[in-house]
């Protein structure tokens, strides 16, 4: 996949696996062929109710997306999004949520959209930035000196979300603005990748492995030999100067 962006030529590829854990993914991903917008979306829990979550939200910002290029247009996006699975998910056995973590390009500049704790990374001169915030009780709890990363309280609050597509209260998202620098490459990816694969490994493949669709392959085949325990959802987005 290829895109034009204000001089700059990105090219990117996308892939999710089931695993192990589970018998269907309830991941979804979008990766538009016309426009630079891509996201990774995974369904909370499993079952029905999970993958109508996931799938609405893909569906709903493959639509709307390719016009918002402000974050007022995608905080808008996003609350389009949270009506319909609010909405498809009226019945309470099948209500559920998602999360969201989503790239989108206009001219030299781009834009993180993040609710939930699938993430946004970039690797620039080598560096590999987390640039997303984890909407968790973990990362509150850790950031605040709650509890230890490594305590049992710390993985039990992992999984207690404060904002995800699907809340009753409808929370905004964060809306990241970053410029599209040639050699930057852009990861966003679900806690199955995040959670099975380590930093070091992330930082390996990105920096060594120049075509996006190889590097999404090599971090998915990773994950399904560190145990498979989660469905694992990537986009990898790869910036070059347009000669």
């Amino acid at each position: 996949m290829a895109w034009q962006s204000g001089g700059r030529r990105l090219t990117a590829a996308a892939g999710s696996v089931t695993g192990k854990r589970y018998d269907d993914n309830y991941d979804a991903l979008v990766l538009d062929p016309a426009a630079p917008v891509a996201a990774v979306v995974d369904g909370m829990g499993d079952g029905p109710g999970s993958r109508l979550a996931s799938g609405t939200t893909a569906a709903v910002f493959a639509r709307e997306a390719p016009g918002a290029h402000s974050p007022a247009a995608l905080r808008a996006v996003v609350s389009q999004i949270q009506a319909s699975v609010r909405r498809e998910g009226r019945d309470p056995d099948r209500l559920t949520g998602c999360t969201l973590t989503a790239f989108t390009a206009d001219g030299a500049a781009a834009w993180i959209v993040q609710m939930g704790d699938s993430r946004a990374y970039r690797l620039r001169d080598g560096l590999l930035e987390l640039l997303t915030v984890d909407h968790t009780i973990a990362w509150l709890g850790i950031l605040h000196g709650w509890f230890a990363a490594d305590s049992a309280e710390a993985k039990a609050a992992r999984y207690r979300l404060t904002r995800y597509v699907g809340h009753p209260d409808a929370p905004e998202p964060d809306v990241l603005s970053v410029t599209l620098r040639p050699g930057d490459v852009y990861l966003l990816c679900t806690d199955g990748v995040s959670d099975q694969l380590s930093y070091e490994r992330l930082t390996q493949v990105l920096g060594t492995t120049m075509d996006p669709a190889a590097a999404a392959h090599i971090m998915l085949d990773d994950t399904l030999e560190a145990g498979g325990n989660d469905n694992a959802t990537v986009v990898v987005v790869r910036v070059e100067e347009t000669v």
